[in-house]
């Protein structure tokens, strides 16, 4: 997926794709892409905890 999805509401979102019509072969390259973009987003939560983290103590929450 593009790094402009991240700007897109959710709504507008590309919808999910048709499995059915897809090979053994194309579903495990889409298991493949499905599982970085999840490392790519676990990334960020752990960057904005950090960023949390750190503006909490700058302002002694």
């Amino acid at each position: 997926m593009s790094e402009d999805l991240d700007e897109q509401p959710h709504a507008l979102r590309p919808k999910p794709l048709d499995l059915d019509v897809m090979s053994v072969g194309e579903l495990s390259e889409y298991i493949g892409e499905l599982e970085s973009e999840i490392e790519r987003v676990r990334s960020a939560i752990v960057r904005k905890e950090e960023q949390k983290v750190a503006a909490d103590a700058v302002f002694k929450r």
